[in-house]
């Protein structure tokens, strides 16, 4: 960076009315160019599906069977579903922004209240949770092809949001972007910010799980993309619009928010391309070239192709990077990110060639067919990736490894056994999600069963010895006050913050870890859940989640912020043992199938008897249970051994110092008494040479 870029944005920026007159002209027509391109970036995000839903008129209805419900109603749900995309994009963004990008000097509480991002986030929140509500009865209509008015109707509403998936997605945005508006303005410090980003996240996926992604061949990839994408847009696309408009108000960035920023781009960037071309691939794989979704998605090739150009520009002329460059990079960068978001808006509007392609059963529930029998064979050697875990895993071991390299450079050890236990770990999440035996866990209920008890017991034993929070604050030294806050200070609040000691609450993780089979499989939910692709993936996210919290409670490497006593481990441990084994026996000896419906509904040629498949999967239950819980048992006993090692090697080489106090002590004490007996003892001997 030369003059401006690099020592102007070190120092803290004083109001524009303090500045000299020419840096205010200047500021000036930087707000005015900045307003242009975000009136230009407006049209393009909002026009751009507008114009696609006019030109296209009634015949993406009636391609599916449906009525046009009209002109006004479906301009009305495109331009209404863009907004409150972009609302949530923004939350998204800002919070990200506050969080991790703007690295604000000084650890303590983190504060970051007086950002104007708080004040974006605070708004754009609010309009996020008015935006979802809306969209609850529009987009009900729009997808029943009925016009707006019929939502007037005594009773229209609520058999219109029946009909469709879309309604109830959008009414679990609403809950979520409600909690987030309150939760944002209520909150003091950094960590505050935790739960509204995490729920901002997974509102974001809420209605594009349930969208496209849910319909044709192949749907399991295509959901798994699109997870992965939308979450990568908006860290991608938000923050750069959010750093224009704070430079466009006189606000100006430090080099670390550069960096940062351009890591993050850079990052997210990739994951979106990847992500971009499984979708795409997804989607085409039908009849009919002259759809439409042919265009929008060479059009959103395009777009990507040109950010990339911009990220690769900046790292280029990194060292030499002035104001004018930097604000050239961010107008175009805003006007990349609305053009991808009208891009894929539009693409919402058109039915995919995929919706045209004679699907299975099992494809329509799966994504993929199943022809033969899950044998021995088949579970271990026929594989159907799945990205979703396997990018996770992917990530977590790649940073994991990082900061073990990192360490070791440094002069400092890291044990073996804890690396490879974390890989060995991620390793069995991936053969549990990614092999013969994720594939077939949705259609066989003895399949699940070893799937789900992998992902519960075995996985989070292995995952919680890695002891990866204890590696990362080692990895990463602090900063000085005067520096910006990095991981390590990050960290550092997460852990201190109240509602971490909520989340590893014993008795709520005791209650989490035994009420979910039961809640699960002795309800509906598990029945209602099979069915969908998106509620699959959430069952396996609960149960490694669950399953890493309890066990981290008992043999975790990493302190909890509420840590057992050695002899409440192992009774957390054995109090489990009973209540598995007893979900085990009930599955074992009922005298109907678990999801009945949903397996006779499937009713693939290799199936067999339903209740010799459950039976097998309730022993797999019971014995799941108690293998992986007596490998805790041993690893907890290996701990205490090591441990009364360690305390006695301690206690050696205190002793070798010579400095204990209690030793010197017991030493005047036996020497105290020996004394005093023998002085006790000298008269009474006196006595006796007298007497003879």
């Amino acid at each position: 960076m030369n003059k401006t870029a690099a020592t102007r944005a070190a120092a803290a920026t004083p109001d524009s009315s303090e500045l000299p007159a020419y840096e205010r002209a200047t500021i000036s027509r930087n707000r005015t160019v900045v307003i242009a391109v975000a009136a230009v970036a407006t049209v393009i995000a909002v026009a751009a599906p507008a114009l696609t839903t006019i030109l296209l008129g009634a015949e993406p209805y009636t391609k599916l069977f449906r009525d046009y419900p009209g002109a006004v109603t479906a301009v009305t749900a495109t331009v209404l579903r863009t907004a409150t995309d972009l609302a949530g994009w923004i939350t998204v963004g800002s919070l990200v922004v506050l969080m991790f990008l703007l690295g604000r000097p000084g650890r303590g509480r983190l504060d970051v209240d007086t950002e104007p991002e708080w004040r974006i986030a605070r708004i754009s929140a609010l309009c996020w949770m008015i935006l979802s509500f809306l969209m609850i009865g529009v987009d009900a209509a729009d997808a029943n092809g009925a016009p707006l008015s019929r939502l007037l109707v005594p009773g229209g509403l609520s058999y219109l949001v029946q009909a469709t998936y879309l309604p109830g997605a959008w009414i679990v945005v609403f809950l979520l972007a409600t909690v987030t508006t309150l939760a944002v303005q209520f909150a003091q410090r950094w960590a505050g910010l935790l739960a509204p980003l995490v729920m901002s996240a997974v509102a974001m996926l809420a209605p594009v799980v349930v969208g496209q992604v849910l319909v044709g061949p192949g749907h399991d990839y295509g959901s798994d993309a699109a997870t992965v994408q939308t979450i990568a847009a908006a860290a991608l696309f938000a923050p750069v619009a959010l750093l224009a408009a704070r430079v466009s108000a006189g606000r100006l960035l430090r080099p670390v928010t550069l960096r940062r920023t351009w890591l993050l781009a850079a990052g997210c960037w990739v994951l979106v391309v990847l992500c971009d071309i499984v979708d795409a691939a997804f989607r085409l794989a039908g009849p009919g070239t002259g759809n439409p979704t042919w265009v929008l998605v060479g059009l959103r090739g395009v777009v990507l192709v040109a950010g990339g150009g911009v990220l690769f520009s900046l790292w280029w002329r990194r060292r030499q990077l002035t104001d004018r460059v930097l604000c050239l990079a961010l107008g175009a960068g805003v006007v990349i990110a609305a053009a991808y978001a009208g891009a894929s808006a539009a693409m919402l509007r058109v039915p995919p060639p995929v919706y045209f392609t004679p699907t299975s059963v099992e494809q329509l529930f799966f994504g993929y067919d199943l022809p033969s029998a899950p044998t021995m064979a088949t579970l271990t050697v026929d594989w159907r990736p799945n990205l979703l875990f396997l990018a996770i895993a992917v990530a977590a071991v790649g940073v994991y490894l990082a900061a073990v390299i990192r360490l070791r450079r440094r002069g400092d050890d890291w044990p073996l056994g804890r690396t490879a236990s974390w890989i060995v770990g991620w390793a069995i999440v991936v053969v549990a999600t990614s092999s013969g035996v994720g594939k077939y866990a949705g259609a066989s209920f003895a399949v699940h069963m070893a799937d789900h008890m992998t992902l519960n017991m075995l996985a989070p034993v292995f995952l919680v010895l890695g002891g990866v929070i204890t590696l990362l604050l080692r990895a990463t030294a602090p900063t000085r006050r005067t520096e910006p806050a990095g991981v390590h200070e990050w960290l550092t609040v997460a852990l201190q913050w109240d509602g971490m000691r909520l989340v590893f609450h014993p008795l709520r993780v005791f209650i989490a870890y035994i009420a979910t089979y039961y809640v699960l499989y002795f309800t509906p939910l598990f029945e209602t859940f099979i069915r969908y692709h998106w509620a699959h993936r959430l069952m396996d996210v609960e149960f490694l989640l669950v399953g890493y919290l309890f066990f981290a409670l008992i043999i975790g490497v990493d302190r909890p912020p509420r840590p057992l006593p050695p002899i409440g481990k192992l009774g957390f441990a054995l109090a489990a043992m009973p209540f598995h084994a007893f979900f085990g026996v009930i599955l074992m000896t009922a005298s109907t199938p678990v999801a009945d419906n949903f397996y006779r509904t499937v009713a693939s040629a290799w199936m067999g008897d339903l209740m010799a498949t459950q039976y097998v999967g309730g022993g797999i239950a019971w014995a799941g249970g108690e293998i992986p819980l007596l490998i805790v048992v041993i690893a907890l006993g290996i701990q205490w051994a090591r441990q009364d090692q360690r305390e006695a090697r301690r206690k050696d080489r205190h002793l070798d110092t010579g400095l204990d106090d209690d030793f010197d002590a017991y030493n005047r004490m036996l020497q105290e008494l020996e004394t005093r007996s023998h002085r006790q003892a000298t008269p009474a001997l006196l006595d006796q040479e007298e007497s003879r």
